[in-house]
């Protein structure tokens, strides 16, 4: 790879979550290439991304973007086409929307790392615009939307050449809906930063750190909270802030935005983190295991990979406020080994993710090389 010239996609810089946080490496990986991305909120991300070349599409213009972008869906297909992408040899995308779907020169490789198939136009269509979800005029315009999304979603699949997964959940999504094999990297967690206090703190609370949209399920957490009147320390914004607030009782408690070290104890002083929808990985399960404290999660998708059962969290079966509950008070009488749970968290090292994105990056660039 040293003299291809590499070019990372990325959906949209409006905050740092998981994918961000797989960018950043990928941004180390190749420290002289340009990010293209639908669009850019300045200031949104870490300043080894902010001083980078991002080059934008047509959208970054648009009005009421920053409070309003997911209005902008049906035009994310063609933002990501209308990048020129002529000049480079590696094309690398991280993708959970329309990054992937970009148009690469026929001699380029074309590697794309997907956190998941569009969520909201498959797996989760049901969560996003199920029964109830959508008044009028949007029952009637959404569905026609959604479905010529997915046709793209295919489509734009054929224009990859190698797919690898964040989790293997993931990968058995890309297999079902793109009919596209895809080998599993776990994604990175920064476990020089996540690490458990220097002594033990009393646990008071149980944490949940997420975006507030209808997939993550945090209305279940706040009912079963609100069940047993458990503490609860929501941290995270989204779409789905109003109606949680209003579903809250006294014991719950929203946080808004926390980064940094303010985090870092959050995680270190709850009774244990809570995963109630199903993930695609979950790489704050995984930074709450490294802080030394357990997960309950929901035994479905990613939990199924970076939670241990009895070791380093709990799982349970049924998406109901009454099973969580159950686990709930469970937990609060277990006492788990705090080495076990670091040294499991380590396992998804964020130095652990870049060696294998680097080692597997440049195997296929040789082999996509090679005479044919």
């Amino acid at each position: 790879m040293k003299n291809a010239r590499v070019a990372l996609i990325h959906d949209w810089l409006t905050g740092r979550r998981g994918g961000e946080k797989v960018l950043e490496v990928l941004a180390e990986i190749f420290p002289a290439a340009p990010i293209y991305t639908l669009f850019h909120f300045p200031g949104s991300q870490i300043p080894e991304i902010e001083k980078r070349v991002i080059r934008t599409s047509f959208l970054q213009g648009m009005p009421a973007l920053r409070r309003h972008y997911r209005w902008y869906l049906p035009l994310f297909p063609l933002a990501a086409e209308s990048f020129d992408l002529q000049g480079f040899d590696l094309v690398v995308s991280s993708s959970h929307c329309a990054a992937k779907g970009i148009i690469p020169k026929p001699e380029a490789l074309h590697v794309s790392y997907i956190h998941s198939p569009v969520r909201y136009a498959w797996n989760q269509y049901a969560a996003y615009f199920g029964p109830g979800k959508l008044g009028f005029p949007a029952k009637y315009i959404v569905p026609p939307m959604i479905h010529g999304l997915r046709n793209w979603d295919v489509t734009s699949a054929a224009r990859v050449d190698r797919f690898i997964a964040n989790s293997r959940a993931v990968a058995s999504r890309i297999e079902k809906y793109y009919r596209r094999p895809a080998e599993v990297v776990h994604p990175p967690v920064d476990t020089e930063f996540f690490v458990p206090p220097d002594s033990g703190p009393e646990r008071k609370y149980f944490l949940a750190v997420t975006a507030l949209v209808p997939y993550k399920r945090i209305d279940l957490a706040v009912a079963a909270c609100n069940l047993g009147k458990f503490p609860l320390k929501v941290v995270g914004d989204g779409p789905e802030m109003r109606s949680l607030r209003a579903a809250a009782g006294p014991t719950v408690e929203f946080l808004g935005s926390v980064s940094g070290d303010d985090l870092r104890r959050l995680y270190q002083e709850a009774i244990a983190y809570l995963l109630p929808g199903e993930e695609d990985f979950g790489i704050s399960a995984v930074e709450s295991q490294a802080c030394g404290t357990p997960v309950i999660a929901l035994a479905r998708g990613g939990a199924l990979e970076t939670v241990r059962p009895g070791e380093t969290g709990l799982l349970f079966e049924e998406p109901t406020p009454v099973a969580l509950a159950a686990v709930l008070d469970k937990c609060r009488g277990l006492n788990f080994n705090k080495a076990s749970l670091c040294a499991h968290a380590r396992t998804f090292s964020r130095d652990g993710f870049k060696a294998k994105m680097e080692t597997r990056l440049a195997a296929l660039w040789r082999e996509f090389k090679e005479p044919r």
